[in-house]
Order: structure tokens, then sequence, then C-alpha cells
């Protein structure tokens, strides 16, 4: 389960770190990172660690 919560938090964490570094998520209106590229790309990958968390507690056998 751990890894479960672990990647759900990591992709919405991804998620939000794209809408502010495209600057479609101008939240909290102080941060450093909205309308910064860089943080779109790295928020792209931590979502797809997020994916990749996911997808392998779903793949594993049930125990």
């Amino acid at each position: 389960m751990p890894f479960l919560t672990l990647g759900i938090f990591a992709f919405l964490i991804g998620v939000l770190w794209i809408g502010q570094g495209t600057g479609i998520v101008p939240w909290p209106r102080t941060s450093f990172m909205i309308n910064q590229m860089p943080w779109a790309y790295y928020g792209a990958a931590l979502a797809a660690v997020g994916v990749g968390l996911i997808g392998f507690v779903f793949s594993r056998p049930s125990a």
C-alpha cells in the first residue's frame, strides 16, 4: 500500500507542477514556478514516476 500512496502523491504533485510551469495553474501567486517551463518538464517526469508506481502496484499478483 505505501507504493500506491506514493504513486498517487507523485502523480498529483507532478500534475500541479505541470500546471504551474505552463502557467495554467497560477497558484500560489507568489510561486517561483509559474510560467517556468523546466518545472513543467520536472512535473511530467514526476507524474510518469507516479504512473509507473501505480502500474507496479496493480501488476503484482495479490497476496
